[in-house]
């Protein structure tokens, strides 16, 4: 197929890039380099089959005309960034909800039905199910991420309903892995290199949170895309939980990146069940869904922060640029 990925250039988007370039599809990255990074393509554009587009999901003519030609969206370009929400509150409304708007109108004026969307576990709020099925009733909202995110679900369900378009939404707990540039263990990390003998953690470090390797996540997307669920479905969309089979606490983490680097800070914890304002202190998805289509995740969440760190030590340079 030829296929647009929004977001292309970022930790998650350039590495489902290259797995469909492996696949032989033809590529067209679309980015606005707000946040991604020139560096993880450069092996897709070594490939004949790849053509990047430098464009912000805000110009609607200009994406329309960048999308002429494709017959899916992988659609992963948004604002992640989560802690500093409410500073910017526009941003998570513009680059999530708008952009999302966006995607679905220039596929609409391309003849494009089939989408794959990144969203997250935060639209289940502080969910009182735990771990927590993709029928689970929504909560109030305490993020302007997880409320923008649940909106542009909205929109896609709405253009499967009323345009025929094929929708594929995944909820993603957090996830680690090669070219991963913001999160608890980048903030470590960097901590760590500036001062080994302690480490500022938000929060009293019993936070529960999921978190998946990049490459189980991308397998995740590409499987059930290829067996289009959503064809069949009552309203033609499916919405799937993307994570692993257990949690962490934020402390188990910090054992894990501090034994890698031989080290043993000093705790600093800033106090209260939550970090910010909006952070969940416990994020657990039932993955069950997905698991029934044959589907395994295949790293431990340990794996994930330790190939992580390997990558952050090797790529330091990823530290002054974010």
């Amino acid at each position: 197929m030829k296929v647009f990925v929004t977001g292309a250039a970022g930790f998650i988007g350039s590495s489902l890039t290259d797995r469909l370039l492996a696949e032989r599809h033809q590529v067209i990255g679309w980015d606005d380099f707000s946040t991604g990074q020139e560096s993880f393509l450069e092996n897709a554009r070594e490939q004949d089959h790849f053509r990047l587009i430098r464009g912000d999901n805000l110009d609607g003519e200009a994406l329309t005309a960048a999308m002429a030609g494709c017959e899916a969206v992988f659609h992963l370009a948004a604002n992640a960034d989560v802690r500093f929400g409410l500073e910017h509150p526009r941003k998570d409304l513009e680059q999530n909800t708008l952009a999302t708007f966006n995607v679905l109108e220039a596929m609409r004026a391309n003849g494009i039905q089939r989408i794959a969307f990144s969203s997250t576990g935060s639209v289940y709020g502080e969910a009182d199910l735990i771990p927590t099925p993709e029928d689970a009733p929504f909560p109030i909202q305490t993020s302007l991420y997880g409320a923008s995110k649940g909106a542009g679900e909205n929109l896609i369900q709405a253009y499967c309903e009323g345009f025929g378009f094929e929708g594929y939404i995944f909820r993603f707990v957090s996830i680690l892995g090669e070219r991963y540039s913001h999160g608890h263990v980048f903030d470590f990390y960097r901590q760590l290199l500036e001062h080994p003998d302690r480490l500022r953690v938000l929060g009293d470090g019993t936070q529960r949170k999921s978190y998946l390797y990049v490459q189980d996540c991308i397998s995740a997307i590409l499987h059930v895309m290829k067996l289009g669920t959503a064809r069949e479905a009552k309203h033609r969309s499916q919405v799937y939980n993307i994570g692993g089979p257990d949690y962490c606490k934020v402390t188990d983490s910090i054992g894990w990146i501090c034994e890698h680097l031989g080290l043993e800070p000093k705790l600093e914890f800033t106090g209260g069940e939550r970090g910010w304002v909006g952070d969940n202190p416990f994020i657990f998805l039932d993955t069950s869904k997905i698991q029934q289509t044959g589907w395994r995740a295949t790293h431990s969440i340990k794996e994930g922060v330790t190939k992580t760190l390997c990558w952050l030590q090797q790529n330091r340079w990823i530290l002054d640029r974010r």
